[in-house]
């Protein structure tokens, strides 16, 4: 019988040493599952101790951490996470030795290390002038706050306004039911590389909305809070991007890291995806006003009169348009055409004046600025001119006037060949 009550003296004093607190105690224990939920997401300052049963200054301890935990009930949160059970909880903190305690407050990312007594008194006092320090920069109206703006505005990036914060409670409706392609980090606020980021990643975001019309989108990821959804993608390390088309497997980001490559990748996306831009005639002011506005160019071509072309020669030059529109798809320029003699006023402010149709300009309607044609109105020759403007050669000259000229309602063509009005002799 004697070894069978050492095993049970054996197993009880393994069961003690394991069970440094418990659900009896005011220090609420924490684990991976529920630490974001308690923790990250609370609103209350935390003091979490990290430590592992077998330490024999974490039983020390662990009297005057209970001790701490019910005077500060109700006013301040005390944890304890058992390190060894749970590394990667622990490693996620940067947790070396034990115990570490860390305070987490108003920035709950970036928890503060404990640096005092290990006493209950020491703790509450080191718990209240947290506190105290916590109310200070809210009274101040400093916010902590997690997350991805945050972690921007510390590391003194770029604009973060255009970047998307997804979360658990958001990621599917904004994601995954979005018909718009996303791009999507997925980072922790500890991780260097993520800081280094952060700017390209934001001043990015700006580029592609703006030259995507909002139909690429940037988003980030806390993985640290929001682990749901990155522990649905396997996120295992900092930082993974991954993008996100409707209705198809996600696909791993393999581009470069500055704000150049992620605005050409997601611009590469946007053209797979992008329909053909439309190629609207000049039938009025708004709809030059609207084209021209909204894009960084509107091209501009005035073909032959109805007569000249028949409709069969006109549609010739429309095809051309718009296989030059598709091939250029992703600069989101606006396409227009009118016919020669219909928009006068617009053809002199572009010193076309009335021959060597058909004719082609592209106009930059902030600054006032355009440029011709000089080449043949085929496929070589429209994509040798706008080539050139896509890496910002050609020659440029000011708009006549140095605005938009006058344009006059006219009747949309009706897609058959033109007719002479004998009345007119």
């Amino acid at each position: 019988m004697r070894p069978l009550l050492f095993g049970v003296l054996g197993c009880s004093l393994v069961l003690s040493v394991q069970a440094l607190y418990s659900s009896s105690d005011d220090v609420v224990e924490l684990t991976p599952s529920n630490f974001n939920r308690e923790v990250i997401q609370s609103d209350s300052l935390w003091l979490v101790e990290f430590y592992a049963p077998w330490c024999g200054h974490c039983q020390s301890l662990a009297p005057e951490w209970k001790k701490a935990a019910t005077a500060l009930k109700g006013i301040v949160k005390i944890g304890a996470v058992d390190a060894d059970q749970h590394k990667s909880l622990g490693g996620q903190y940067g947790v070396r030795g034990f115990p570490t305690i860390k305070i987490f407050g108003g920035n709950k990312n970036k928890p503060d290390e404990y640096q005092g007594g290990r006493t209950s008194q020491a703790i509450v006092d080191g718990a209240m002038n947290a506190l105290r320090a916590l109310v200070k920069d809210r009274l101040s109206g400093k916010s902590g706050g997690s997350g991805y703006n945050k972690q921007v505005g510390e590391s003194g990036g770029g604009s973060k306004k255009d970047v998307v914060e997804l979360t658990d409670d958001n990621f599917d409706k904004m994601v995954l039911e979005s018909d718009d392609v996303w791009l999507v980090e997925f980072f922790a606020p500890w991780c260097g590389h993520c800081k280094n980021l952060e700017p390209e990643w934001a001043a990015a975001a700006t580029d592609v909305k703006e030259q995507t019309k909002g139909r690429v989108r940037l988003g980030a990821v806390d993985a640290t809070v929001h682990q749901v959804v990155s522990s649905r993608y396997g996120i295992r390390g900092f930082p993974t991007i991954k993008i996100f088309k409707k209705g198809e497997e996600p696909e791993d980001y393999q581009g470069g890291r500055s704000r150049k490559d992620i605005v050409e990748r997601a611009l590469d996306l946007f053209s797979d995806n992008a329909p053909p831009p439309e190629l609207l005639e000049i039938l009025n002011e708004d709809v030059l006003k609207k084209t021209c506005e909204d894009s960084q160019l509107c091209i501009i071509a005035v073909l032959p009169h109805i007569l000249d072309t028949g409709a069969s020669g006109r549609n010739g030059y429309l095809e051309v348009m718009m296989k030059m529109a598709e091939k250029y798809k992703k600069k989101m320029w606006g396409w227009l055409w009118t016919e020669a003699g219909a928009q006068m006023d617009l053809e002199a402010s572009l010193g076309i004046g009335g021959f060597g149709y058909p004719a082609m300009a592209a106009i930059n309607a902030r600054k006032m600025k355009f440029a011709l044609l000089r080449g043949s109105f085929s496929d070589t020759g429209i994509h040798e001119f706008l080539r050139e403007l896509s890496v910002g050669r050609g020659s440029t000259a000011t708009l006549g006037g140095g605005a938009m000229p006058k344009i006059h309602a006219v009747e949309p063509w009706d897609g058959k060949d033109g007719q002479v009005n004998y009345d007119l002799f």
